[in-house]
């Protein structure tokens, strides 16, 4: 744990270095300092307002026992098994199967799933996902994974104002030489932020996978939901997230289609690798594919108290 820690924070402080470059490039010293004091702003008030930003990015809308009881009751079981305070919990309008956790840390964090998360799995796999991304709250990643969704969209956006300037007559007093180096930096700068957001992003999820089957009970729930999810993401389309690519590592699975050349770089580990280590660790823990996690005997799905699992055993979150 520690020494993810660690390479996290070291690809945080990269990518706020290469905002500064990126910033040099565009305005030479003066540009530079301005980049940095923007790179400092941005953390600051990412650290404040990440969870409403990201939140509004996607259009959620909380929820509560009134509106979703059964959503915001497994949350709720879900994390006093996790011994967290209870996040605000937000669902999004968008029929691909994902979800996402954000907030500055456990007091300050919210959970959201899609309308096709809630509507395509069962209930042992809705409760697989929702503890996987509450392990992220646990773990402290919401924080972290939404600086670098903020710093490499504003990284994205410089390189958009650089080849808006080159389109216009901007740095022909620079000669070739000036000229090369900005059009490096129009490709470059945004695939470096690119590949740092996917190692922060791949360094996080195994923790997130493993933290998250202990929370729920049973690793199987979770690598069943990690296929499912996989396998429509392909599919069916998020639009906030096409529109938004430098915030797709938020989200448990990919949710970028394909269609978009930011899609062409994935910002989460392989899922079948993940699956195979969720199942792994099912070994160590000694549960089967369908069976029930330790200490829980029945669970908030279903209102009338039966609950059945993919293989059609009862099961806590059916």
């Amino acid at each position: 744990m520690p020494t993810n820690f660690a390479k996290t924070g070291i690809l945080l402080l990269a990518l706020t270095l290469l905002f500064v470059a990126t910033g040099a490039l565009l305005g030479g010293q003066s540009g530079m300092v301005i980049a940095f004091i923007i790179a400092i702003g941005i953390n600051v008030f990412s650290y404040w307002n990440s969870d409403k930003m990201v939140l509004k990015m996607f259009g959620a809308h909380e929820v509560d026992a009134q509106s979703a009881p059964d959503y915001y009751r497994m949350v709720a079981e879900l994390a006093g098994r996790a011994g967290l305070p209870m996040p605000r919990v937000y669902i999004m309008d968008s029929d691909q199967p994902n979800a996402f956790a954000t907030g500055r840390n456990p007091e300050n964090s919210a959970v959201c799933a899609s309308t096709g998360l809630l509507d395509r799995l069962n209930g042992n796999e809705v409760a697989g996902v929702m503890a996987h991304e509450l392990a992220h709250i646990q773990n402290r990643d919401t924080l972290t994974m939404t600086v670098a969704a903020t710093i490499g969209g504003a990284i994205s956006m410089l390189a958009n104002m650089m080849q808006f300037g080159m389109i216009f007559g901007g740095n022909r007093d620079n000669g070739r030489g000036g000229f090369l180096g900005m059009l490096v930096a129009i490709i470059v700068a945004p695939l470096a932020a690119m590949l740092i957001q996917m190692a922060i992003s791949r360094s996080r999820e195994y923790q997130a996978d493993r933290v998250g089957a202990q929370i729920c009970g049973n690793p199987y729930w979770l690598a069943s939901a990690l296929a499912k999810i996989h396998e429509s993401a392909r599919r069916i389309p998020n639009p906030q997230a096409e529109r938004i690519p430098a915030a797709a590592h938020v989200f448990i699975i990919n949710p970028l289609t394909g269609q978009g050349m930011d899609s062409l770089f994935s910002t989460h580990p392989n899922v079948e690798n993940r699956i195979a280590e969720l199942e792994r660790q099912a070994a160590e823990m000694g549960v089967g594919s369908g069976g029930v996690g330790p200490g829980i005997s029945r669970g908030p799905w279903s209102p009338s108290g039966r609950q059945i699992d993919n293989e059609g055993r009862d099961g806590p979150w059916s």
